[in-house]
């Protein structure tokens, strides 16, 4: 990792090393958690926790800077873990293989996590910058965003005290936005009927590999390829 720590900046790349060392996986965030503990005692930082998990870790203003409005960086500590059928990785306790290519960051085999750890990584720079000129700040970090939005859910009502809130999760760099799209969940009950097969049924077992992937929702219309899609138009 420390080619990684030479990056530029320094402190953003140095956090985000650190962040892909230790296991995160949706739901299973405790050893993310105590990292962010401990760096904000390191700091003499104050931080709480509420009961879904969340922490919040406040910075107070610079000198001269302690009528400007308070802020608050949002990202979540989670991630997907999905890797290749021919790697063998142990997303509980195994370090993410980072390492560069070219002008990219990547993993081998794996995902990087980058969704969203450079958003924590960014925070964590914010707060340890003894150089940085600014008001008051409030990083807050999320659990479980993979597989339900839960933390952001089950917030704490006054948990942070910023009217002005700045989500550091996004695909774009250098753009900021000021809306985006909601989740919903749908659940639907069917009723189903199972008959016995006869003898002369044979089993099957069908794959959809070898798509480009991309995000569910950024990337679906631009034509990579939906597993789900392309296994129903079997179906049907």
């Amino acid at each position: 990792m420390s080619e990684i720590k030479k990056l530029q900046p320094e402190l953003v790349w140095r956090y985000f090393s650190e962040i892909l060392e230790i296991p995160r996986p949706s739901k299973k965030e405790e050893k993310i958690i105590a990292y962010l503990k401990q760096f904000a005692e390191t700091n003499n930082l104050d931080f709480k926790q509420d009961k879904a998990g969340n922490i919040l870790i406040k910075k107070p203003a610079t000198a001269g800077k302690q009528r400007v409005k308070s802020v608050v960086f949002q990202s979540h500590v989670d991630m997907v873990c999905e890797k290749n059928s021919d790697v063998a990785h142990n997303f509980d306790t195994d370090p993410i293989p980072a390492y560069i290519d070219g002008e990219w960051l990547k993993a081998k085999g794996t995902t990087l996590g980058a969704d969203n750890g450079i958003g924590v990584a960014t925070q964590l720079a914010i707060l340890a910058d003894k150089n940085l000129e600014h008001g008051p700040i409030e990083c807050l970090f999320t659990v479980d965003e993979e597989t339900g939005l839960t933390g952001a859910n089950m917030l704490e009502k006054d948990f942070f005290e910023s009217k002005i809130l700045i989500n550091l999760d996004s695909e774009d760099e250098g753009e900021i936005y000021i809306g985006c799209a909601g989740g919903v969940d749908t659940l639907i009950s069917l009723p189903l009927k199972f008959t016995k097969t006869s003898k002369n049924h044979v089993a099957l077992k069908l794959s959809v590999t070898g798509l480009l992937g991309g995000h569910s929702g950024d990337d679906i219309d631009k034509g990579l390829g939906n597993s789900i899609k392309i296994l129903n138009r079997i179906l049907y």
